[in-house]
């Protein structure tokens, strides 16, 4: 086998774990493996090679896994229902008790229950605290 196939297949190999580790450790050796079988292209010298896969693996670990890893618990603006939904007012349209209700938030009807024993009325507002697949969790405003 030719140093660059076993290098291209190590590469592979760290990116399978990444995936199953995904903690942005086993992604820089990855690279490294990467850009070591780019340079195998031009020499089948072993240690040179093996020098250059440890220090390309020590950079990234101390300049890009940082990086990385800022970006990855950032995420940016955060998406999806918790952002949309959760913490907002929302308007009571039939009477939300602990077993039954609904609100409406964004010209959206939801199926609503009280997160405690109180009664909330038609009409009032509340915030949305927490959602269960299609029933929205509710509280006095």
């Amino acid at each position: 086998m030719v140093m660059w196939q076993f290098l291209v297949i190590l590469g592979v190999a760290f990116l399978i774990l990444e995936m199953f580790t995904p903690v942005m450790f086993f992604l820089n050796f990855a690279i490294a493996a990467f850009i070591t079988a780019g340079i195998s292209v031009f020499t089948q010298n072993l240690y040179p090679l093996m020098i250059g896969f440890v220090a390309i693996s020590l950079l990234l670990l101390l300049f890009v896994r940082p990086l990385l890893m800022k970006n990855k618990t950032n995420g940016g603006q955060a998406t999806g229902m918790k952002s949309k939904y959760i913490n907002k007012t929302a308007k009571v349209i039939e009477t939300v008790t602990k077993t039954s209700g609904a609100i409406s938030i964004y010209d959206e009807r939801w199926d609503a229950r009280c997160l405690d024993d109180t009664e909330i009325p038609q009409g009032e507002a509340v915030i949305i605290k927490d959602y269960d697949s299609l029933i929205m969790f509710v509280e006095r405003k």
